[in-house]
């Protein structure tokens, strides 16, 4: 089988998806590329933000549960989300674009530090990488300084060592220690480390990081669901996404793990250039439009309205 291709995409949890959205579209220049809903909950909205062609590897997504309070990253949570620009520079443009928006930031050497409006956390790594560059295009944002895909995640563990076995043997991963893994294929890699766990429990709510996806091709798909199992895991069965083909487990120190499928992709249903902009629905829930549009708040087309604003 050929190795897991690092993170497919991340998925996270908001209160209010026009705050969501101005803030991952308007500041951080990514891509709005399907707007649909929760597959498991088809009340509420499932908003894919990615590069320009909604590539595996750029993929940031948000179920949005109105109202919901915020959540805190404990034992067993992703706390931190990476993504890779391309230089100290862009670092030092993000620092001077977040700061304009009102949001707080660190520089530490190659990584600047900080937290979304619901506070969850992120960072932008300038590190070397031989991945190609998953670019959104932002008129504000100069393509030399976008941002160019996952570099990474980073999760709370009360014991780190007892997922060793677990990430090495049955997914692939590759590590120098018990805290830290980087999962690499063909073409992307993506990294996974630990940290150690804050004694406060975790609380899921708005802020934090519902599950992080790894890239399988489609032939391999029922290989990584077997490997899971051999190595001791509890893996759901193939769920067909429309988009793409998902299993889930939990690995050893808690995470919610999930393999997903390179393909079909965002333009199952909708063409490259218009991407994101209707709400799209599986053909197994397209008997609920008119309900589900109906209980939606209606998002801004910001990509329309700076075109706009350009003519």
């Amino acid at each position: 089988m050929n190795k897991l291709d690092g993170i497919h995409h991340i998925s996270a949890i908001t209160a209010d998806a026009t705050k969501n959205l101005l803030f991952y579209e308007g500041v951080m220049g990514l891509r709005l590329v399907k707007k649909t809903v929760n597959q498991d909950n088809p009340a509420v909205y499932h908003l894919f933000y990615a590069d320009e062609g909604g590539s595996p590897g750029a993929d940031l997504t948000f179920f949005e549960y109105p109202g919901l309070v915020r959540g805190r990253a404990g034992a067993g949570m992703i706390h931190r989300i990476a993504m890779r620009v391309g230089s100290h520079e862009a670092l030092e443009f993000w620092a001077r674009r977040l700061a304009a928006a009102g949001i707080e930031s660190t520089l530490e050497d190659d990584r600047l530090l900080f937290e979304d409006p619901e506070g969850l956390g992120l960072e932008l790594t300038a590190q070397p990488t031989p991945d190609q560059p998953l670019v959104a295009d932002h008129p504000e944002i100069p393509r030399q300084f976008a941002l160019q895909g996952f570099a990474g995640v980073r999760a709370f563990s009360q014991r780190p060592e007892a997922s060793r076995q677990f990430l090495a043997d049955a997914l692939g991963f590759s590590s120098s220690d018990a805290g830290s893994y980087e999962s690499r294929g063909d073409s992307r890699g993506s990294y996974y480390v630990y940290d150690d766990a804050p004694e406060a429990r975790g609380l899921s709510g708005s802020g934090t990081v519902h599950h992080v996806a790894w890239a399988s091709t489609m032939a391999d798909h029922e290989g990584w669901r077997d490997r899971v199992i051999e190595g001791g895991g509890d893996p759901t069965p193939v769920i067909d996404r429309f988009y793409f083909r998902s299993i889930y487990f939990r690995e050893p120190s808690g995470v919610l793990f999930e393999i997903a499928t390179i393909g079909p992709g965002f333009t199952s249903d909708e063409p490259k250039e218009h991407l994101g902009e209707r709400l799209s629905l599986p053909p197994a829930f397209e008997h609920y439009r008119a309900q589900v549009e109906a209980n939606l708040t209606p998002l801004p087309n910001l990509r329309l309205q700076a075109t706009s604003k350009k003519s």
